[in-house]
């Protein structure tokens, strides 16, 4: 059957006029805060005291806009007669945002969980310059970092909270046995208990050998 003329017209101005009878949802940004995923990328933060300088997020990075430099700092031993370490300390790590794409590789690669995402996206800037965020404005992102999402219900404990609670309970099982321990030895040590012959507190029983009379 050959289609009636018209008829795609008039398919689209019913979804105009349907359409035009709703109430708009438009937003109004900046006075109603747009509501993001968590897992929104919007900047990406630095949690300091977990990075080891290993580099891999700048070497990873495509666009090469990540920038690290840092020194090498010998470390007494521990022990007297230990080997002195040596360590990297962090000197500078800056992101230049204007070169990012926000693939979030450099997070994906950080094996020690120094690098987070952060929902913020209000950081424009009217110098280009002023878009590469040293170190200390990478920090102050982190405080924007949403928590992590629960577990679901099914899911199985992470291996290190497990052994984590494995040792706890082996802890407290022994410090509840202490106590019982303690008052167990206490009560074999008492004087009066028949330990055994010939020792203090145990009565010598007549007709048994060492007597007087036999003696």
């Amino acid at each position: 059957m050959a289609p009636i003329p018209g008829s795609g017209l008039a398919k689209g101005l019913a979804v105009t006029l349907r359409t035009m009878t709703r109430k708009s949802v438009t937003a109004q940004y900046p006075d109603t805060q747009p509501e993001l995923p968590p897992r929104s990328r919007g900047v990406i933060g630095l949690f300091e005291e977990n990075c080891t300088v290993c580099m891999l997020c700048a070497r990873e990075c495509p666009d090469w806009c990540i920038y690290i430099d840092s020194h090498k700092e010998t470390v007494p031993p521990a022990a007297p007669g230990g080997r002195e370490r040596s360590r990297n300390v962090l000197d500078r790590f800056a992101i230049d945002f204007s070169l990012c794409m926000y693939c979030g590789i450099c997070i994906e690669v950080c094996p020690f969980d120094a690098l987070f995402w952060s929902p913020e996206f209000e950081y424009a800037e009217t110098d280009i310059r002023d878009l590469t965020h040293e170190r200390d404005k990478l920090r102050e992102w982190m405080w924007t970092v949403p928590a992590p999402p629960a577990l679901d219900a099914g899911a199985e404990e992470p291996k290190e909270v497990a052994a984590a609670r494995k040792t706890a309970d082996k802890l407290a099982a022994a410090q509840a046995a202490e106590p019982g321990q303690a008052a167990g030895t206490q009560r074999a040590g008492e004087p009066g208990q028949p330990d055994g012959p010939g020792q203090p507190g145990t009565p010598r029983q007549p007709g048994t050998p060492g007597q007087e009379g036999r003696a």
